[in-house]
């Protein structure tokens, strides 16, 4: 079965027709074989993305509904200025997420691309749909339970969308912008912005609300730096494989990303004779680590990967060219 399966798949997804790419009217059975692989590994990272921004989405929405929404406590980023908005003039929560993060998903597809764009746009619009229809018990009436817990599985929410590659929060898109535009580091924007919310809401609301809604984003941003360990982070990748030409031309040319290639040797033998290889160093974003790694797995599920977080950089191209 699994074997009619597969030949189901390679049948219907490539090109026999095409005469440039395969002249003798088919493809080899190595080319079908990769062709296979490659289709599984995005099938499963596709799927488990899904399953990231779904179990995200219902995260953010408790949040919203069984905490900060009937104390009126907001919550930093986008979602704070809905709350916020919401909490003022009364307009559904649901159209003001969808409203307020129209600009970022715009934004999103100029600095980041048309699949991102596009991801961010249909979890924005799950996130709300869940708002407006799903309904969740109100949890609490304590304030500091409210703005600790409901940050925490606010934050919960926003994590998981971006480990699923999307954002229900536009902030940080916003935020990759200012920094590539005025060369401060996307951190120091995000607290400027927070810090505009937040006096917002002690002016329009109360001091008290706004103290605890500071708890709440603390909660929130703590949390999300949990799950994803800092989205402002570059990352710098070492990757040691016998296929290091085929992943340096990946990064290259699907990445657009630019390598530094070492000259190693590798040094666990059994009889001592060591072995040359390139070794691979790159830097990217946060949001670029779930492309590499399934592009990787395409070419070499057992190549051996380095990640080490990155505070910021200067110089370079990695600021200067767009994301893919």
């Amino acid at each position: 079965m699994k074997a009619f399966l597969a030949n189901i798949i390679i049948k219907t997804t490539l090109k026999f027709k095409d005469k440039k790419k395969y002249p003798k009217g088919s493809p080899s059975e190595y080319k079908l074989a990769k062709r296979y692989r490659e289709l599984l590994v995005t099938f499963k990272r596709n799927l488990k993305n899904v399953i990231l921004i779904v179990i995200g989405i219902f995260s953010a929405s408790f949040g919203f509904k069984g905490f900060l929404l009937t104390n009126d406590f907001i919550d930093g980023g986008a979602t704070g200025i809905s709350l916020l908005i919401a909490a003022v003039t009364g307009v559904p929560l649901y159209i003001l997420i969808i409203c307020i993060n129209i600009p970022f998903v715009f934004l999103g597809y100029k600095i980041m691309g048309k699949q991102f764009a596009i991801k961010t746009a249909l979890a924005i619009t799950g996130l709300a749909l869940c708002v407006a229809i799903v309904p969740f018990p109100n949890v609490t009436d304590d304030d500091l339970l409210v703005a600790i817990f409901g940050g925490f599985f606010l934050g919960a929410g926003i994590g998981l969308a971006i480990r699923g590659g999307a954002v229900i929060d536009g902030t940080e898109v916003l935020a990759i912008y200012l920094s590539r535009k005025f060369g401060a580091t996307i951190g120091d924007i995000i607290i400027l912005i927070n810090v505009f919310i937040f006096s917002f809401a002690a002016y329009l609301l109360s001091i008290e609300v706004a103290l605890y809604s500071m708890i709440t984003y603390m909660a929130a941003s703590k949390t999300l730096d949990f799950i994803i360990e800092g989205i402002e982070e570059y990352i710098g990748v070492t990757i040691i494989s016998s296929q290091s030409n085929r992943i340096r031309e990946m990064i290259v040319e699907k990445l657009g990303r630019a390598v530094t290639i070492y000259k190693g040797e590798g040094g666990y033998a059994k009889h001592g004779v060591s072995k040359e290889m390139d070794i691979i160093y790159t830097v990217i974003t946060r949001l670029e680590v779930n492309k590499l790694n399934t592009e990787i797995e395409k070419i070499e599920s057992n190549a051996f990967i380095i990640m080490n977080s990155i505070k910021d950089i200067k110089g370079g191209m990695i600021k200067k060219r767009p994301l893919h």
